[in-house]
């Protein structure tokens, strides 16, 4: 039980039904579906939806997404929705071109969303209702006006330079040349036609006709190098998730080209400490720390679409991988290995759900346009914001995640699965860019080996080791700081919070669900 006498809030319980968003409007559709017959499918695409338009800054239709789906609490499902780059991009091109190395702002920056693509799939393989009364809140959202929620103003304010980049963008976004306060009130009437049109007519009303055509043309305008045949072929994919056990329970995530391997990898590393039993919060802060740097290392060096170059998944999770990396960590001294120095800045605009209905259906959902509204690049009449993850990309032909033809990019994004006893137990994911397989480490050590529910789980101080910084959260002490500096760590203090998360626990003994939402957005975890 939580300490009353603190700030924070209850976990979510409930019985039958359950959704965890980082946003109200977002938890209360999902929560509407379900109480209207509505799977845990229905919720989940009808509350990205919603998101879409809400958090426009973290995701839409013009991104990318991967799920992973339990149904009836079976083995999960994994749904690869992530984009591909045009069938013209080279590195010879753009080695001819001078081009080094993509922007984020850059139209090359913008691979083929994927989201809608999986989004129609997702429906017609295991969703009840259809698009078009699941769409209809997000539409109701972008006609009619939502109110601007304090995370959402702040992540507003901090990328006004960059929407200024993009006359459409700023002309929606930036009224004045100012960006919207709390309590404001917002529409986006393209979206709403552009929703509409995927209401009815499914994945061709994004991939064909006039969306495709308006985003085709804008990105032409800016010199990228996409055929309407890009659009055509771009198809999501299932796939055969990967796992690891962590603390009695097996931990499902999907494969390369998202970075929940290394998720696993850090899992399968810290497996070896009893870190109940005498570890400091230093200590636990600095394993977590050396854990990190080596799977960012692999991830960075390895992780790619493995249609093109093989992953080794299986070497990788290992024991013997595990313990020789284990063998490398000094307690009290840290490593001075880090390698992604050129993986790009920290990037946290995602948005995570999950939902668990009346009859078990476990999904767990996210979608991204990567960097703060993306690529700041928006078609005018759609009023499409498309992302930037071909930044993941490099201009090298030696690297495996060189940018090639129809490939997808090394993804940030990573949905979660737990499982114990052959059961799912827990949908669950920790957005926030790099963050993210660190994120779920932090998650599951805090609830399964110190027994927090999801909200108090979420609700612990943060701790990020990063292109040769370790990052701690305001609420982390200065004697753990010191403690860590004299370990050799280069100690900062960020200046915003770390991620934001959502989980909801499948509790078998009581017979109910719990649920928890991350404080460091605007959401909540609902239930019936």
């Amino acid at each position: 039980m939580r300490d009353l006498d603190q700030p924070g809030r209850s976990a979510a319980i409930s019985e039958n039904g359950m959704a965890a968003t980082s946003h109200p409007d977002a938890t209360l559709t999902a929560v509407d579906v379900l109480r209207s017959g509505g799977n845990a499918v229905d919720a989940a695409l009808a509350a990205i939806a919603v998101l879409g338009i809400v958090e426009s800054a973290m995701t839409g239709v013009g991104g990318d997404c991967f799920v992973l789906y339990s149904p009836k609490r079976g083995a999960p499902i994994a749904l690869n929705g992530s984009g591909r780059a045009p069938a013209k991009a080279t590195v010879e091109w753009f080695q001819e071109q001078g081009i080094t190395e993509i922007g984020w702002a850059s139209p090359h920056s913008v691979t083929v969303p994927g989201a809608v693509d999986a989004w129609c799939r997702l429906s017609e393989d295991y969703g009840t209702k259809g698009l078009d009364e699941l769409l209809q809140p997000a539409i109701d959202k972008a006609e009619h006006g939502y109110r601007i929620m304090d995370r959402i103003a702040f992540d507003h304010a901090g990328a006004i330079d960059r929407m200024k980049g993009d006359e459409y963008l700023s002309a929606r976004f930036l009224p004045g040349g100012k960006s919207l306060p709390i309590g404001a009130k917002h529409t986006q009437p393209q979206m709403a036609e552009t929703l509409r049109r995927i209401a009815r007519e499914g994945r061709a009303g994004f991939y064909e006709g006039p969306v495709m055509e308006d985003v085709l043309a804008r990105l032409k305008e800016l010199g990228g190098q996409h055929e309407a045949e890009d659009f055509d072929a771009q198809r999501c994919e299932y796939v055969k998730p990967i796992h690891a056990e962590y603390r009695g329970h097996e931990v499902y995530e999907c494969p390369p080209n998202g970075q929940g391997l290394g998720a696993l990898m850090m899992m399968r590393m810290l497996e070896g400490y009893d870190l109940g039993d005498g570890y400091s919060e230093a200590d636990i802060i600095h394993l977590t720390a050396e854990a990190t740097k080596m799977a960012y290392a692999a991830r960075d060096a390895l992780f790619c679409d493995p249609k093109y170059v093989d992953v080794a998944v299986d070497y990788l999770l290992s024991d013997e991988r595990a313990e020789w990396a284990r063998g490398r960590i000094e307690l009290e001294r840290a490593s001075q290995f880090n390698s992604w120095s050129d993986a790009g800045a920290e990037h946290s605009d995602t948005t995570y759900l999950c939902v668990v209905d009346r009859d078990g259906n476990a999904i767990s959902f996210i979608n991204s346009i990567f960097k703060s509204f993306g690529s700041c690049i928006m078609a005018p009449d759609s009023g499409v914001i498309l992302h930037n993850r071909g930044l993941s990309f490099r201009i090298d032909l030696d690297h495996p995640n060189r940018i090639e033809p129809g490939k997808r990019p090394m993804h940030t994004i990573i949905p979660g699965m737990a499982m114990k006893d052959g059961k799912a137990v827990m949908p669950f994911g920790v957005m926030g860019g790099h963050y993210q397989s660190t994120g779920h480490t932090s998650l599951l050590t805090n609830m399964f080996c110190f027994g927090m529910d999801p909200q108090r789980a979420n609700e612990a101080p943060r701790h990020f080791c990063f292109d040769g910084e370790l990052a701690l959260e305001p609420r982390i002490s200065e004697d753990v700081a010191e403690d860590l500096r004299a370990r050799g760590h280069n100690v900062t203090r960020t200046l915003s919070p770390h991620g934001g998360c959502q989980a909801i626990y499948i509790d078998d003994k009581n017979g109910v669900l719990v649920g928890g939402s991350d404080p460091r957005k605007d959401g909540m975890a609902l239930g019936y």
